[in-house]
Formats: C-alpha cells, structure tokens, sequence
C-alpha cells in the first residue's frame, strides 16, 4: 500500500497574513484598559520587590564605594611605612652618638643639624615621637616591656622607670612601641 500524500497545511499565520485578519490573542488585554484587581496586586508586589532590590543594590554599591576610598587613603597614608621603620635605627643611632660628643664639639654642632634636618624630613612624611612614659602606668597598648625590676618605693610599682627605645607612630598607627623598663608592684 503506498501512501498518499496529503496535502501540507499553510502555516497560520501565512494563512492570516493573506486574509487580513489578525491574529487573536488568548489573553487580549487593550493599553489603557484595567487589569484584574489580583494581577494589578502582582504586579505591584513585584515592583516593590525590584524597588527593594534595587535600593540594597545601590546601598551595597555605596558601602563598597565608601570602603574602597578609604582603604586607598589609608593606604597612600601608610605607603612609606617600610621605608620609615628602617629608617627608625638610624635616628637611634644619631640620638646615642650625640649623647657621647661633648656638646662644644664642632662634630656635635654639625651632627645636630643632620639630625634636625633627618627628623624634620620624617615628620613631614607623618612619623610622630611617642610622649615619653616615665613615671606613667605601664600601657601594654603602647608599651613593650623589655624587664621588670623591683620598685625603689610603693608608689612606682607597675610604673616605667625608664625608656630604653622610642615609639613612633605613622598617622594613627603605631609603627614602633616604645621599650620600656617597669617596676615590679609591692606585694601588699
């Protein structure tokens, strides 16, 4: 049995095309026309929630922004934090070299401008000296106790007797500790 062609169907919409009639939609719904009151709550409960999520998107964006420009400024205002530690031995040495020179020497006289010229270059780039802590109460914040000896009287125990090395700190960052001797507190 050989089977018989049938003929092909015109696609639909060629079909209309040729007619002039339009195509109906399942669910015509003309511009200007009311939706349903149940669509219309969709839709608007679903441009509340793009709204929402829209504003947290925008709100994070805004945080991310924020977090960056201040992370690059505090990274600008501590950039040359390497270079300024290495340089802290130095000014060290300088401070203990003109402590040893008899202060009418010419070497001492000459010695003193290139430390003056030295620290104020430092301070320019933002290095501050930490206040000197004799006779303050031990602060493990800004303090590194090198050793603890006993307290000549009561009222110096757990107080800095003396200050072996300065601290330094880089804007609000402390880049050195100050070194420091304590005195041990009285049993009591």
């Amino acid at each position: 049995m050989a089977k018989e062609k049938q003929p092909a169907e015109e696609p639909k919409a060629q079909n209309e095309m040729e007619t002039g009639e339009m195509p109906q939609q399942e669910n015509p719904t003309v511009e200007g026309e009311p939706t349903t009151g149940s669509e219309l709550d969709n839709l608007q409960e679903e441009f509340q929630a793009l709204k929402e999520q829209n504003l947290r998107l925008y709100a994070e964006f805004e945080n991310f922004r924020r977090r960056n420009a201040r992370e690059r400024l505090d990274l600008m205002a501590t950039a040359n934090e390497k270079v300024l530690k290495a340089l802290l031995p130095v000014v060290d040495d300088f401070e203990r070299a003109m402590k040893n020179i008899p202060a009418d020497s010419a070497v001492r006289i000459g010695m003193e401008l290139i430390y003056t010229k030295l620290i104020n270059t430092l301070k320019t780039e933002g290095l501050k000296e930490m206040e000197s802590p004799v006779g303050q109460v031990f602060d493990v914040e800004t303090m590194e106790a090198i050793t603890n000896i006993p307290a000549p009287s009561p009222e110096l125990g757990g107080k800095v007797i003396d200050q072996i090395e300065k601290g330094y700190t880089l804007g609000e960052k402390i880049i050195r500790y100050t070194r420091v001797v304590v005195a041990d507190q009285h049993p009591g």
